[in-house]
């Protein structure tokens, strides 16, 4: 069940990161075809992409710097039906204590502290599979979430985020993603038992 789980979740992770913004190079027609639906929903966008996949819709956030435009963070929850978890992703800007974590806090819970599985040129991302509790967290509060980081230097920042929207934005980004997921392909029992001896 363990590996099942984290093969859906690199599924959802790879769904909810890069691949939105970047059309195929094989024509305009695939590029049309291969744009996701997208809803806005409160505050949350809830994207649906068409790939295959065992979670092919999340739900997302980004909030950027008024002052230049750039990112400071961005959340996507997706949802993996088959194994009935979520999966979470969380990027936010390079310079930040990797040892520390971040922290999601509202006004009626705050998360466990989450580790970053990763950083590359764009920032650095915590990426995993996350409870129930979590999700319930956050559809219980509101209007308003934080993002709780420590900078390398030393000093912490708390980056806000929306919560209008969250539960209808959840519900509907479920109901899409239990349409829509391709099935966990499981081993083929027979196919992995070990060929008997020939005499």
């Amino acid at each position: 069940m363990k590996s099942l789980l984290l093969t859906a979740v690199a599924g959802a992770l790879f769904v909810s990161g890069a691949s939105f913004a970047q059309p195929p190079a094989d024509g305009a027609g695939t590029a049309a075809a291969s744009r996701p639906d997208v809803k806005m929903i409160g505050d949350w966008v809830v994207r649906c992409f068409p790939v295959q996949s065992p979670s092919p819709c999340d739900m997302f956030q980004e909030q950027d710097s008024e002052a230049n435009h750039q990112r400071i963070v961005s959340l996507s929850l997706a949802y993996v039906p088959g194994v009935d978890r979520h999966a979470l992703q969380i990027s936010v800007p390079l310079d930040i204590a990797i040892q520390k974590g971040v922290t999601i806090q509202t006004d009626s819970y705050t998360s466990p502290v989450l580790k970053y599985r990763r950083c590359d040129r764009n920032g650095c991302y915590v990426e995993l599979p996350v409870d129930s509790a979590l999700v319930e967290g956050l559809n219980k509060s509101g209007p308003n979430g934080k993002i709780n980081i420590v900078a390398d230097i030393g000093k912490s920042f708390a980056i806000k985020f929306s919560l209008k929207g969250f539960s209808a934005a959840h519900d509907d980004m479920v109901a899409q993603a239990r349409a829509k997921a391709k099935a966990i392909a499981k081993p083929d029992a027979a196919a992995s038992a070990p060929a008997a001896a020939t005499p």
